[in-house]
């Protein structure tokens, strides 16, 4: 029930999010965090013909992951259960990562964004999208481990990281999208 809440509330944050991003045909895509997989049945309707992978450390995420998008799996889309942490991917496999309302739970942030970094192509982009955006809010003593993260921060830590071109988008008082791309 919860992932098809999620599944629900966050696509106006992803729609827009996405909206960053020019999409060309054929892209090979990763959604960190995949949840419910609806973020992944999005990326495949951006990218004609491509291939989309999601990866959530939940095994009841995967599972119905998989079963949201079963027309496609194994063959459009690829799911797995894992972090972000050690990304079972490798070198330079996607043109775009994507991590929809899930970086507040990643354990080392710093280690997860060289992941990222390293699982992109040159050129890629990886978008953060997030609802959460300071330590004042009252998602932070609702949700065990939930670690808020100002958008200049997270901008921050992706320069950091060696991503180039970040750019922080704003919309309402807390959505965010912070776009970097990997030189």
């Amino acid at each position: 029930m919860m992932l098809r809440v999620m599944n629900a509330c966050h696509a106006p944050l992803t729609n827009w999010g996405l909206s960053f991003v020019t999409f060309k045909e054929g892209w090979t895509m990763l959604d960190i965090g995949c949840g419910g997989g609806a973020t992944l049945r999005r990326l495949l309707k951006r990218s004609k013909n491509g291939v989309a992978y999601g990866i959530d450390i939940s095994e009841e995420s995967v599972a119905k992951a998989r079963k949201v998008n079963a027309k496609v799996i194994d063959r459009q889309v690829f799911v797995c259960q894992g972090s972000a942490v050690k990304l079972p991917y490798e070198d330079e496999k996607f043109e775009l990562v994507t991590a929809v309302e899930t970086v507040y739970f990643w354990p080392e942030l710093p280690v997860c964004l060289q992941e990222v970094r390293r699982v992109l192509k040159h050129g890629g982009r990886f978008v953060i999208m997030v609802e959460v955006v300071d330590s004042c809010s009252k998602w932070i003593d609702v949700v065990e481990g939930m670690t808020a993260y100002p958008p200049e921060q997270l901008k921050e830590m992706l320069d950091e990281a060696g991503f180039v071109k970040t750019e922080i988008h704003r919309k309402r008082p807390s959505y965010a999208a912070i776009v970097g791309v990997k030189s």
